[in-house]
């Protein structure tokens, strides 16, 4: 994931100062101030979130799902989309990150088909262990779980310009890794690193080979550009067939007030059909998947802001979404902040696509389209970023 999308400034709303009343008695014997709360006890940083929404599908399918969502994929009722809280010590040299909760995220975040350690690790987004040495010049090496380096959008509802997640941060890329993880500063502008992990959305390999990762990120004052590559075998019980996946995401931050990301991403996987060893007749032993997004973040004070986002992407034979299609999407996300630490965000959605796929009512597959309007409500607190 790209830090520039989540701390650009027009998503951190300053404290305004209040005015200085005229003081009727000596400031000596007017009652301090209270300090601001710091969210840290010693070294460790403490945040958390609590996000719940409620949304509304016109299709009102039977399953009560809305189709190609994550994580708000529930519909006509209310639901919790995720608890939250994490502790954070900054590597000095020796640090940590772990991130735990519960709720419809998590779930659908720990619960993948390459996973065989769900169970034992479903409250957990991220538990590693960094290491960054005094003089290495800036080399950091993490171990365990954590989040993936590609995309535009993050785990965190409130770390997000629109609530709903994109068709590429659900499909075109992978949610988390285990392993090793390095990055280190070369010059003014530019940080690289290096991955190796057991592969894409397990903490078990799910076969013997590793997956090796590549990540790069130019960051100015108003621009920053990441790519991120992921290659390695990924099919269930064979080292046969390698899955590639490029990630790319350019982020323009030319004001306070306005800021927009383009992501593209490409993944391509062979020999997914192998059983036992063997290809099935009539499944392509090539899969590709591949998509282009694009958002804009207006903030037109400290309180509302308005994101659109459009997307398209192409699931050329069914490997991300089960049915060979070319998937488009278009969300307009309105937000009020009431205070620092509590917002509010409306948002409509509609999803389309050039076969029949969502369900209407209680017919599966009928429709092209769905259109759903979402109200999420969040509350988060943390040290300022």
């Amino acid at each position: 994931m790209l830090p520039a999308l989540a701390q650009t400034p027009s998503t951190a709303d300053p404290k305004a100062s209040d005015e200085t009343a005229a003081k009727s008695t000596p400031p000596a014997q007017e009652p301090a101030a209270p300090a601001p709360p710091t969210w840290s006890v010693g070294p460790i940083d403490f945040s958390g979130l609590v996000d719940g929404y409620y949304s509304f599908n016109s299709n009102h399918p039977a399953s009560q799902v809305n189709q190609l969502y994550n994580f708000n994929d529930k519909t006509n009722q209310f639901s919790l989309n995720m608890a939250k809280l994490s502790l954070a010590h900054t590597p000095d040299p020796v640090g940590f990150q772990i991130d735990m909760g519960f709720g419809r995220a998590f779930e659908i975040f720990n619960r993948q088909p390459t996973e065989k350690a769900a169970d034992t690790f479903r409250f957990l987004e991220q538990a590693y262990l960094s290491i960054k040495p005094p003089k290495a010049k800036g080399l950091e090496v993490d171990f365990g779980k954590f989040v993936t380096s590609a995309g535009a959008e993050v785990i965190g509802t409130n770390e997000n310009w629109n609530y709903s997640r994109s068709l590429l941060f659900s499909f075109a890329i992978p949610y988390y890794h285990f392993g090793v993880r390095t990055s280190i500063p070369i010059g003014k502008y530019f940080t690289g690193g290096v991955q190796i992990v057991n592969g894409w959305n397990n903490i078990g390999d799910n076969n013997s080979g590793k997956t090796i990762g590549l990540t790069g990120t130019i960051t100015t004052k108003k621009f920053a550009w990441s790519n991120t590559y992921y290659a390695g075998p990924e099919n269930n019980d064979t080292s046969k067939g390698w899955r590639h996946m490029y990630d790319t995401v350019v982020v323009f931050t030319p004001s306070t007030k306005f800021n927009g990301y383009i992501n593209f991403d490409y993944g391509q996987n062979t020999n997914f059909s192998l059983v036992s060893g063997v290809p099935v007749p009539g499944v392509p032993s090539l899969s590709k998947w591949y998509g282009l997004a694009g958002a804009l973040h207006l903030q037109v004070n400290s309180h509302w802001s308005f994101t659109p986002r459009v997307e398209w992407f192409k699931d050329k034979d069914g490997f991300a979404t089960g049915v060979a299609q070319d998937l488009k999407e278009f969300t307009l996300t309105g937000e009020y902040k009431m205070v620092e630490g509590l917002l509010a965000r409306l948002e409509y959605r509609r999803d389309w696509t050039n076969q029949p796929f969502f369900d209407y009512g209680g017919v599966l597959g009928s429709k092209k389209s769905q259109n759903t309007a979402t109200l999420g409500v969040l509350a988060y607190f943390g040290p300022k970023r």
